[in-house]
């Protein structure tokens, strides 16, 4: 008896062990049965913005107009995502996402229709509309599922459940821009959002069809006598959607800049392959980052790592050739994971779970946001300029928004137990069912 007591502690140690990192994470019970799924379900949302654009090239021939196009997609879906991620955690994922996805899928193919039969630039405008207020959040939609499966906010896999979807996510970046580059600049303009719209709907459906992972609806306050309240209005949601508008000024002034770099220089199949190294850049250091056991905590780690991505953003509008063009925005990538991963983690122990899927679609909502300013200003810049212009777009972006999180640092912090975040949501101890 004496002998298991004193091995007892080894035993838990290595079950703790075996329990951690992305082996211990997907032996989560039911994981595999949404993860796979969800990736089939996220692919679209990688080619539209780079499919919209190139589009409305071709149909217009000025970028500053692709770049609108694409600002009002990613601004529709930035106003329109948080109230669907709100639906969401009220009535189901099922009851938002099968719905959401048909009405994406028809709105994208009526931009196709518009732009291929030489509508005017109005009507192109006005039907990204309906198409960037529809795109289905399922990367939210499976992070609230991690929530669920691992039900313990404390748990060193949230972390590591945290950097697993934001390699997943910058797999879909890899491999999406790529698709759609090639089906637009080899089978068709239009065939990306052609592509876009089937997926889309197809991905959407098997999602929805797992109906075993899903959160339950919180259709009622946690404690009964609060109204539901935007997730935006607490602190920690705020300073962290104004680190994700910078990550969206990334993003764009990337999509549009590279797409005018590589036409410049009569190359244009180049494009996809240099945003997939910006991609892959994401992908590695996102895997790396959350195979590791940090002692920093998680607010020095989002400042520490947006410092890097704002220095990283640098020295792209100074470039002209496309030997560093290679490499730059390889080196921009290692950033935005780190970034995104520790933010995310963040919410898991500022938000209550009745929240957390509207809390995550606020910040895919401030990425999509940040990008159309982006592609907007940096169409503009390269219309008039050329693309190392619109290559200051990311520098700027990240250099204010990282100003302006150093000085809201303070809302990242967890609140104390029992402590009440203003806006009507609650926040209690961590518990294993909230």
């Amino acid at each position: 008896m004496a002998t298991a007591a004193r091995t007892t502690p080894d035993a838990r140690t290595a079950q703790k062990a075996r329990s951690t990192g992305y082996r211990g994470l997907l032996r989560t019970p039911g994981a595999w049965a949404f993860v796979l799924p969800g990736f089939a379900a996220r692919q679209p949302f990688a080619m539209l913005t780079i499919s919209m654009v190139l589009l409305v090239r071709h149909a217009t021939g000025s970028y500053g107009m692709a770049g609108a196009a694409a600002a009002i997609t990613g601004a529709a879906s930035a106003l329109c995502a948080p109230q669907g991620g709100r639906l969401a955690d009220r009535y189901g994922q099922r009851a938002v996402l099968l719905p959401g996805a048909a009405l994406h899928t028809l709105s994208v193919l009526a931009v196709v229709v518009l732009a291929v039969s030489g509508a005017p630039a109005w009507a192109l405008l006005l039907t990204a509309v309906p198409a960037g207020a529809t795109v289905p959040q399922i990367g939210p939609m499976v992070r609230s599922r991690w929530s669920v499966a691992l039900d313990d906010p404390a748990s060193p896999l949230m972390q590591t459940a945290a950097a697993f979807e934001s390699v997943t996510d910058e797999l879909t970046f890899v491999v999406g821009p790529v698709i759609a580059t090639a089906l637009c600049t080899s089978v068709h303009p239009a065939a990306g959002l052609v592509a876009e719209a089937g997926l889309t709907l197809v991905g959407g459906a098997l999602f929805a069809a797992q109906r075993r992972s899903e959160p339950q609806p919180h259709r009622s306050s946690a404690d009964g006598g609060v109204k539901h309240a935007s997730a935006l209005s607490l602190p920690g949601v705020q300073a962290l959607a104004i680190a994700f508008l910078g990550v969206g000024a990334v993003f764009g002034g990337m999509q549009v800049s590279l797409a005018a770099f590589t036409q410049e220089i009569d190359r244009p199949g180049l494009n996809g392959v240099l945003y997939g190294a910006f991609a892959a850049g994401n992908m590695v250091s996102g895997a790396i980052y959350g195979a590791v056991s940090w002692r920093r905590t998680p607010r020095t780690r989002l400042l520490a790592a947006y410092m890097g991505l704002a220095a990283a953003c640098g020295p792209l509008w100074a470039t002209h050739s496309l030997a560093p063009l290679s490499v730059l925005p390889l080196i921009a990538g290692l950033f935005i994971a780190p970034t995104i991963v520790t933010a995310y983690s963040l919410v898991d122990t500022l938000v209550p779970r009745s929240a957390r899927t509207e809390a995550f679609t606020w910040l895919t909502g401030a990425v999509a946001f940040g990008q159309a300013i982006a592609v907007t200003v940096a169409g503009l810049l390269t219309d008039a300029h050329g693309s190392s212009a619109g290559f200051a777009v990311p520098l700027v972006g990240t250099v204010t928004a990282l100003a302006v999180l150093i000085g809201l640092r303070g809302r990242l912090a967890p609140p104390p137990a029992g402590a009440k975040a203003t806006g009507g949501i609650g926040h209690r101890p961590p518990v294993s069912v909230d």
